[in-house]
């Protein structure tokens, strides 16, 4: 039997969970378990069951991002960098590196001075005592990761 078509010209679709007569089994319900779930309990279980497992140090989230933290590393060796040198050297877009700068200037890890050389504007970023001390925390925190994955 056919079935009526609705205004926009497709066939109605069965209600949820309905089969029609030629004996299709009904729908699963919309939060029936799934994959996730099963995953998801068992990282709790495996997570109750190793609740002796050492404690890992928190990582500074602000560093610990792959630009950020190549900014922060690459003004620890130089002195000073222009925009375009740490550009070049992460190999990244002007929108990314200004993005990522402002959020490390906004934190006080680096400064930045601008300027015109001649007509030409410059910008050029230097990391703070801040940033030195965050970056310094920061690598204590990884090799400790490091120490306690070669350990296990």
């Amino acid at each position: 039997m056919a079935r009526p078509l609705p205004s926009h010209g497709k066939p109605a679709k069965p209600a949820p969970g309905a089969g029609d007569s030629a004996g299709e089994k009904p729908r699963a319900s919309p939060r029936a378990r799934t994959r996730g779930d099963a995953t998801r309990e068992k990282l709790r279980d495996n997570a109750r069951a190793d609740s002796h497992a050492p404690e890992l140090p928190e990582l500074d989230r602000l560093i610990h991002e792959r630009i950020r933290l190549g900014i922060v590393s690459a003004l620890a060796t130089n002195d000073s960098l222009s925009f375009n040198d740490l550009k070049r050297v992460l190999k990244t877009t002007d929108g990314n590196l200004s993005v990522h700068a402002r959020k490390l200037e906004e934190a006080q890890y680096i400064s930045c001075v601008k300027f015109f050389e001649g007509r030409v504007p410059r910008t050029e970023y230097r990391l703070t005592p801040t940033g030195r001390r965050a970056l310094s925390e920061y690598l204590d925190q990884m090799e400790e990761w490091i120490r306690l994955t070669r350990e296990e």
